[in-house]
């Protein structure tokens, strides 16, 4: 299988494991529920595909890999114990609880999150000493006298001995205790992760032409060659960062990520051809819809350029969109939590003081709620930007209400001093007339509230013009592929790409595209979806 199937075999067996019935029990005891073992090639995204799982349910999530741990370090440390036995006191050996289940216990204390998964990887690699304790902890979840608690399912991963001179073989006993799943290297499966993770576009590109190049392990002369989805993944980040510091990208670089000398000098000249394609298509003209001279250009190009030059458009037009559809969940989040705030303004007597004390509540609130999920490694990259979010408008709110609370108690503090001099009657009609809202009694709760709304309101403002602009270059972006592709193959990747990214299919589905709605139509998108896969998978990418 990929590993895009084992997350969901693994999400329905959490899932399943993890049920009770009416008297709050497990349904399946915790001595009944088989490790999960995955067993695969190393840098296949098993990792990866454990945190995805953790966040998408909401629970913990502790890793460890075991290559590092001896014997001791995993049963804890023996010590000296007094006991009574009939009256005679007797001397006990005991240990102490294993770092990996005390770790099971700190994340639960920290996170309030009390249902987890013990990621347990290169299980198959400990130590000969170590490995009969592996075999008590596969059956009973258990190092030493100390338990994992209940509610964390135990999920484990390995490399097959061809990949790793390190590995021991399970024995049938062994195995017999685990569900194994044997997951193999699947480059559709990880363009789609690549596609919600932003991966470089001169990665995919590469690959969508190279397929055979995204996973490699093999014998040379020179020794072990490998080129593996964490390299591409993590080459991904390096290009990005170089690019943006102006920083040189050669052969040396790229070979410390890919370790296969034919594929690394492979994607240096293709990363140069790239590059050239970037600076020959001017991408903000043409999703601005000034794409005359790129137009006949395209028309004239290769294939290879074509493609890479339509992935650098429906990578910036698809940030758009992502920027967007970030920005509307967290206004959505905050929206909620600013009717509470709007409930308290409606109070009578209410102050500036309790608008303040209540947003920064909410703003602890939310703080910590960050901390727990960051602590129990359930915090996907788009909540921790959403939470970050939320918790910057609550401090700037904050900031500049007491900033205003302040500024306006001095002009208060000067009239009541004018009030008390000789003209005492007119200044306190110029206090009566000037004293700012937000330092009228009753009104003041409405007044606070009231700039919280014009915050709130900007914050729309700027999504609204985010939504303009990016519907705008989306409408560009289908125009240029028009003229420039006409019926071509790179009208149907457009449209799956499109389709397939979630960011991008949000928003068509929540702002609408006339272009995508039409094309989708004219090419029998729906109606004909098995046939666009055969014929995508024919283009031999």
């Amino acid at each position: 299988m990929n590993i895009k199937q084992a997350k969901e075999y693994i999400e329905n067996t959490v899932r399943l494991y993890l049920k009770k019935d009416e008297f709050g029990e497990y349904r399946i005891p915790p001595v009944r529920q088989r490790p999960i073992f995955l067993l695969g090639a190393p840098g296949i995204g098993k990792t990866a595909v454990m945190e995805q799982i953790a966040q998408d349910m909401g629970i913990a999530l502790v890793s460890y890999s075991m290559t590092h741990h001896t014997r001791q370090s995993a049963l804890g440390l023996p010590f000296i114990t007094q006991k009574t036995y009939a009256g005679v006191p007797i001397s006990v050996s005991e240990y102490t609880m294993s770092e990996i289940i005390a770790s099971v216990y700190d994340t639960c204390e920290e996170s309030g999150i009390r249902e987890g998964i013990l990621f347990l990887d290169e299980i198959n690699c400990v130590s000969e000493t170590l490995a009969p304790a592996m075999l008590q902890f596969l059956q009973y979840k258990t190092f030493g006298r100390h338990r994992v608690p209940e509610g964390w399912v135990i999920v484990t991963a390995g490399n097959p001995p061809e990949y790793n001179r390190s590995v021991r073989e399970f024995d049938v006993a062994t195995l017999d205790r685990l569900k194994v799943m044997e997951v193999e290297p699947d480059y559709g499966v990880w363009r789609e992760y690549a596609a919600e993770k932003r991966i470089h576009n001169a990665v995919t590109s590469y690959l969508d032409l190279k397929k055979e190049h995204f996973y490699r392990i093999q014998m040379t002369a020179k020794g072990r060659s490998y080129v593996t989805a964490r390299g591409w993944e993590d080459l991904s980040e390096i290009l990005t960062l170089h690019e943006e510091e102006g920083l040189p990208v050669d052969g040396a670089l790229v070979g410390q990520y890919l370790r296969n000398e034919a594929v690394a000098q492979e994607f240096c000249a293709y990363y140069e051809l790239y590059q050239r394609y970037k600076n020959d298509y001017d991408i903000a003209d043409i999703l601005e819809g000034r794409f005359g001279a790129a137009v006949r250009k395209a028309k004239e190009a290769a294939f290879d350029e074509r493609l890479s030059l339509l992935g650098m458009l429906l990578d910036a037009v698809q940030g758009d969109m992502r920027e967007v559809m970030e920005q509307a969940a967290f206004l959505t989040d905050l929206k909620n939590l600013l009717k509470g705030v709007g409930s308290l303004a409606q109070q009578e007597g209410c102050s500036v003081a309790q608008i303040l004390e209540r947003l920064e509540a909410l703003s602890q609130g939310r703080k910590k709620l960050l901390e727990s999920l960051q602590a129990a490694g359930a915090l996907s990259d788009g909540d921790r930007r959403k939470h970050k979010n939320v918790i910057r408008f609550l401090q700037d709110a904050n900031r500049e209400l007491r900033i205003q609370s302040i500024a306006r108690s001095d002009i208060h503090g000067d009239i009541q001093s004018i009030a008390q001099s000789d003209i005492h009657g007119d200044a306190q009609s110029i206090a009566q007339s000037h004293t700012p809202g937000i330092g009228q009694g009753d009104r003041e709760g409405q007044a606070a509230y009231g700039f919280l709304k014009e915050c709130f309101q900007a914050k729309v403002a700027g999504m609204k013009r985010g939504t303009e602009k990016a519907q705008s270059r989306l409408h560009a972006l289908f125009s240029f592929a028009q003229e420039a592709f006409a019926q071509g193959n790179e009208m149907l990747i457009l449209l799956t790409e499109l389709t397939a990214n979630s960011a991008s299919s949000q928003f068509i589905a929540t702002f609408g595209s006339p272009d995508y709605a039409r094309l989708s139509q004219d090419m029998m998108l729906a109606g004909r979806r098995d046939e666009l896969r055969e014929r995508i998978a024919a283009l031999d990418l």
